[in-house]
Parts: structure tokens; sequence; C-alpha cells
């Protein structure tokens, strides 16, 4: 595939170190998961494909050496639970563990957490679990971490009457994240963060703000940020992409449906979804990947390369097809990325969002990202245009940017569309932010 090459050797790092791979659970997902049986059930024939994300970190140095790595398998259970999902699989390398969920995937470094869940899972309310487990003192049988940074992100919802709480609205997942400060100030009063490091540096890991990227009127993201880190800004250069995909094509859609004679092997039937869709062809060759195939159908596939990961997950129902492919590896561009990525799935309508500490965008030429795509030529699909982007710095040195594209073919003049993707109640107003 033309510029796969080229992606490649924009890569940072060459081979990716040591590998070791479990498979936990290899049962199929119904796209209604649900570990609450009292919940409303999820309407029939609709799912919600992008993901909600949480990143929690914690200070380097202080606490166990191996940090979050050391968390049990049975916290991690009792963690994700809470989040409605479950562990399928998982891999790992001397830098992190990477784990395919239920719905989505986690992540996990000695002093990160990465968790992505979609669909009706309730993704907040794993954060009191982790940070009691990560931030309670050795004596009392925790990791004795330092919390310093948490942040929350998802797009807008497709299907918002769906979404059981705290993830009914943007609101009210503010209100339940900065719940965390208060109860942190409360156990401070209460004598009670003696048994936890950080103390009101804890409760104040959850002061954070929110934000909107976007259009309100159409796509947008959704962003909060706590950041109470003291190290040097320069000190910090992750970046993170994530390429969320909408109205694929339907040879894309056919290849992440089960064939016949591969519902008994549901290990083997991703390896061949992989093959068939031209994904592979994506991930580096040195990267040790851990692909999952659902039936009737789905795809989740988590890859490692030293301490960076990519993740793709697909849904491909007609009524709500969707892909989103992230990387966190440090790239020198992103355009081969892209394009590559579109070429695969050919989707109708495009959301690019980044995430990225400042000095991590210091290291890129001059519109490296797309803020200096204002169009994407996809030999034959066609032209991605750009409808619109936004880029905002929060906190001390953080820089979110979001665009938006659609594609148009070469015998149609580009014409900016609204996106079936709003927030809009039965009289055609713009509703709450949800």
């Amino acid at each position: 595939m033309a510029g796969v090459l080229a992606y490649e050797n924009l890569l940072d790092h060459g081979a990716c170190g040591d590998f070791f791979l479990d498979d936990d659970n290899l049962s199929p997902r119904p796209h209604s998961q649900s570990m609450d049986e009292s919940s409303v059930p999820e309407s029939v024939g609709v799912f919600e494909g992008p993901e909600k994300t949480l990143e929690v970190c914690f200070l380097p140095g202080v606490g166990r050496e191996r940090g979050c790595r050391d968390l049990t398998r049975a916290q991690l259970d009792t963690m994700l639970t809470e989040a409605r999902c479950t562990i399928l699989s998982h891999i790992s390398n001397a830098h992190l563990d990477a784990y395919v969920l239920s719905e989505s995937s986690l992540f996990v470094y000695p002093f990160k957490v990465v968790i992505k869940t979609c669909g009706r899972t309730t993704l907040l309310r794993c954060v009191r679990p982790l940070v009691d487990a990560a931030t309670k003192a050795a004596e009392f049988g925790g990791l004795g971490l330092k919390l310093e940074w948490v942040g929350y992100s998802r797009k807008n919802y497709a299907f918002p009457d769906e979404q059981p709480s705290p993830h009914t609205s943007f609101g009210e997942e503010l209100a339940y994240l900065r719940a965390h400060r208060d109860v942190e100030k409360d156990a401070d009063e209460d004598g009670g963060l003696d048994r936890s490091v950080g103390g009101a540096a804890a409760a104040a890991a959850f002061d954070g703000q929110g934000y909107v990227l976007g259009p309100i009127t159409g796509d947008h993201w959704f962003v909060y940020v706590a950041d109470q880190c003291e190290r040097p800004a320069a000190s910090a250069t992750e970046r993170t992409i994530n390429i969320m995909m909408f109205d694929l094509g339907e040879d894309v859609r056919d290849a992440f449906y089960l064939k016949p004679g591969e519902k008994g092997d549901l290990r083997s039937a991703a390896r061949a979804m992989t093959a068939r869709s031209g994904l592979g062809a994506l991930i580096p060759s040195s990267s040790h990947l851990d692909d999952h195939a659902f039936a009737p159908c789905g795809y989740s596939m988590n890859a490692l390369c030293f301490e960076s990961y990519t993740t793709v997950h697909v849904t491909p129902e007609a009524s709500c097809s969707y892909a989103s492919f992230e990387t966190n590896t440090a790239l020198k561009g992103y355009a081969s990325l892209v394009k590559n990525v579109l070429a695969v799935f050919k989707p109708k309508k495009v959301v690019l969002t980044l995430f990225a500490d400042e000095a991590g965008l210091a290291e890129l030429p001059k519109h490296a990202t797309f803020d200096g795509l204002p169009k994407l030529d996809i030999n034959p699909l066609g032209t991605y245009h750009r409808n619109d982007l936004s880029l905002l710095h929060v906190e001390h040195d953080c820089v979110c940017m979001m665009a938006n594209y659609s594609l148009h073919d070469k015998n149609s003049p580009h014409k900016r569309r609204d996106s079936p993707y709003r927030d809009v109640d039965r009289a055609g107003h713009v509703g709450s932010l949800q």
C-alpha cells in the first residue's frame, strides 16, 4: 500500500522489544454488553461506537517501581466491572501492558493508565477504584503512588438517550469528576488521607475544567483536564492522534463479519479480518499484535512497539458503522498515516483529534498535524475536505486539536454538510451538551 513504508520510516524507534501474550477470555461479546441487569436495555440496531477515554497519571519516582503495572488482575477486574466491561486478552512488553476489553481497550504503564470504552459503558466509575488502589500507602496494601493528572474526553453521542449515568451529558460527567475532589477533601478533614499518598494534592488533581472543541451544531469533542504536574513542561513530549471514521464502505464492513467456518476460532478469525481488511499493512511490522474478533461481527486490536500503542476498533453494522484508529507513537508527521488509514476504511465522514503536550508539538515541523491538511486526496475514493478546525490550549501545557472532514468524489463539488451525529431534540433545537 502506498505510503505505508513512509509511515514506518516516521517512527522514532526500531524493533519493539520483548513480548508476552495471554488469552484471558475468547468468548464473543454482545454489543449490548451490560453488567447492570437492572439498567434500561440498549436499543436494538444501534451502538455507540466512538469511545470515551480516561487517562490517569501519577508522579514518576513515587511509590512502587513498577507502579500501576503491579495492580493485580483482581483489582483490574473490580475496576472494569464498574465500567461494565471485561478483559478478553492481554499482551505485555518491557514498557506497558495492553488489554483488549469487551468494549475497547486498557493500557497500563508504570505511572499512567489509559482506558477506552464504547457503547453504554460507565467508564468514569473506574476512577475511584483505580485511584484508591494506586494511591493507598504501601503499609496499607496500596502502591503508594501520587496522583498528578486526570484527563477525560469523548466525541458527542450519536445516541445520547442510550447512555446511563454518569454519562447522560457532559455536564453530568463534569459534576461526577469534580465530586471526587470533594470526596478527597472530606477524607482529609476526617483524617482518612493518612492511608493515601498526596492528600490534598489528590483532591486538587480533580479540580479540572471542561472544554468543547468543534461546532456545537455538528460533530464536537468534549475534553476535561485536571493538571497538577509540577515537572518542567519541556519534559513531557507525548502526543496521541485518534482517527474516528463513520459510514464505512460496504466492502470494508463486510471484512469484519465472521465468515463460514470462523465462529469456532475467534483468534484465527481476527487474524483473517486483519489480513483481508488491509489493516495489517497499517501497523509497523515490528509491532506485537493482539487482535480479537467478535460474533457475529466486530473487531478490536492492540499493538505495542516499545512504549507506544496503537489500537483499532470496528463496529461494522450498517446502521451505525464506525471505526477508530488511535496511536501515541511519536511520528514526525501525520499526513501519511491519516491517508493510509482512510484508504483502508473508506469512511464518508472523519473526525480527527490530537491530544499533545506542547513540547511534543514543538518537535514537529510547522503544519505537520492536520492544521496543515485542508484536504486529503485519496485515490480512487476522492477528496476529503476539512469542514472545520479547532485548536485549544488547556491547563499549563496541553494542546487539543480537532478537525472534521467529509468525503466528496471527484464528480461532486465541495459542499459543507451538517453531521447526522448531532444532539437535537424533537423540535429541532440543539439540546444540552451530550
